[in-house]
């Protein structure tokens, strides 16, 4: 008898796990590369196809205004892997290894800061089962590879972009961060066009761990250059001009690819118990790929609102109201509302810029997650407080735009409001001192006074 109720504790004990493990939701982030912000169904697009993503657009809740933390695509994931301004840790806002700046440090040398936990981190911690399928971007060096990152499996490549062909003698890209990688330094190029690839792995990973919580960070290369697609998808918009045809096809190409994931998580009964978050690292790069960031003035890599407001959508089926999120939001938040849903405590997570979602998308608080919010590159910045947006730059006076009335940024009231510009300014510059001295980029002349004159006002505030 003794022996049966030990047998029968131990029995339930095991199911009580079994069942806590298959009630946590799963987590599936979908991020897509130098997308532009109209250049999808579910934005408005009457040229592009995306028939997949339109369907959990409507089946989820859609952001009119999300922001990535930075106007490129280094910086802007190292934020959204840490939750933090990357500013914080010296990440600062410019691509790295060394593609856009020159640099005091070897290309390898640059990466995600060691000390800094990643989402992949704190959700295996809670017992996630961890996987990463695609771009890292995140340092070439093995200290920085994703499988010290947090990350269980990962199938990808560790530089900034690639071609999405298997690499042959004339394919441009030769740089050792280029390869394709599974697991750790196990180089091997894939069948099939990449983006296509990497959804089969993604799909592969799911029916391996659909017994268990897991998340997937499927980081697609596409749309960024080069422009690579396939024929039959280039076949489907032969009415656009070559450019725009090119982009089209391989943004359809990624629709197709988030679908067969899609499918398999329907397939296998889960997505009911799912979160699926699809967006953007960064505006569109208009003058490189062709994209239209339209309404939005500007581009990747500057601070309009092209360049750092990005499509967003998020999806739980029975959880999320399917619907329209108008309030400002910021990918810093998807770490904390990830580490929330599954199972985590708020104070588990160390100096976290991001604000846990699911209150306020689940009606439960009001008002915004965030008043204010912050991007830099070296001394150039912007501040957004409430509808206003101030816009600083290095060689000329700032700008002020009232986005409640002006998302294209073309009245500039900075004339109108000089007070108003000055507090906005103020609060920028009380927000920088909170920062780390960014790690590698060469400082110019102009950039090296602006440090001088920061540490002295640190100085001047500290006495």
């Amino acid at each position: 008898m003794r022996h049966f109720l030990i047998f029968l504790v131990l029995s339930l004990l095991v199911y009580c796990q079994v069942v806590f493990a298959q009630q946590r939701p799963n987590i599936v982030l979908i991020l897509a590369d130098d997308a532009g912000y109209a250049d999808f169904g579910f934005q408005g697009s009457e040229e592009f196809l995306t028939p997949n993503l339109d369907k959990l657009a409507k089946g989820g809740l859609r952001f009119t205004q999300a922001y990535v933390s930075a106007a490129v695509c280094g910086p802007s994931r190292a934020g959204l892997l840490t939750g933090k301004y990357q500013q914080r840790f010296g990440f600062e806002e410019n691509n790295v290894p060394g593609y856009m700046e020159p640099s005091r440090l070897p290309d390898d040398e640059m990466g995600l800061p060691l000390d800094q936990k990643t989402m992949a981190d704190y959700l295996k911690a809670l017992g996630y089962s961890t996987a990463l399928f695609g771009k890292w971007h995140q340092g070439n060096a093995d200290e920085f590879h994703p499988l010290r990152r947090g990350f269980d499996e990962f199938v990808g490549f560790r530089g900034g972009a690639r071609s999405y062909f298997p690499f042959g003698e004339n394919n441009p890209n030769h740089r050792p961060e280029d390869r394709l990688e599974e697991g750790f330094g196990k180089f091997r190029e894939a069948p099939v066009y990449l983006t296509d690839y990497l959804a089969e792995r993604a799909v592969d990973f799911v029916e391996r761990h659909r017994a268990e919580p897991f998340f997937i960070f499927l980081s697609f290369n596409a749309v960024h250059a080069p422009m690579d697609a396939l024929p039959e998808d280039l076949a489907l918009f032969a009415e656009l001009p070559e450019g725009r045809q090119k982009l089209a096809a391989m943004t359809y190409a990624m629709d197709r690819a988030c679908g067969r994931l899609f499918d398999e998580l329907e397939q296998e009964g889960l997505l009911e118990n799912t979160l699926i978050v699809f967006t953007n690292d960064n505006g569109g790069p208009s003058d490189a790929n062709f994209s239209d960031n339209s309404p939005l003035s500007g581009t990747k890599a500057n601070h309009l609102e092209g360049g750092i407001r990005v499509p967003f959508l998020m999806s739980m089926p029975g959880q999320l109201s399917p619907g329209i999120y108008q309030e400002p939001t910021s990918t810093l938040d998807l770490l904390p509302t990830f580490h929330s849903l599954a199972g985590g405590e708020a104070g588990q997570l160390k100096e976290v810029d991001g604000i846990d979602l699911m209150p306020f998308l689940k009606g439960e608080r009001e008002g915004r997650a965030h008043e204010l919010l912050y991007w830099k590159k070296e001394n150039r910045a912007a501040i957004r407080e409430g509808d206003w947006k101030l816009l600083r730059f290095p060689d000329r006076p700032a700008e002020l735009y009232d986005l409640s009335r002006d998302i294209s940024e073309v009245n500039d009231l900075a004339s109108t409001y000089p007070e108003l510009v000055k507090t906005l300014y103020k609060k920028l510059f009380d927000w920088e001192l909170t920062l780390s001295r960014p790690s590698w980029q060469l400082l110019r002349k102009y950039e090296g006074d602006a440090m001088q004159r920061m540490d002295q006002y640190r100085k001047t505030k500290t006495n």
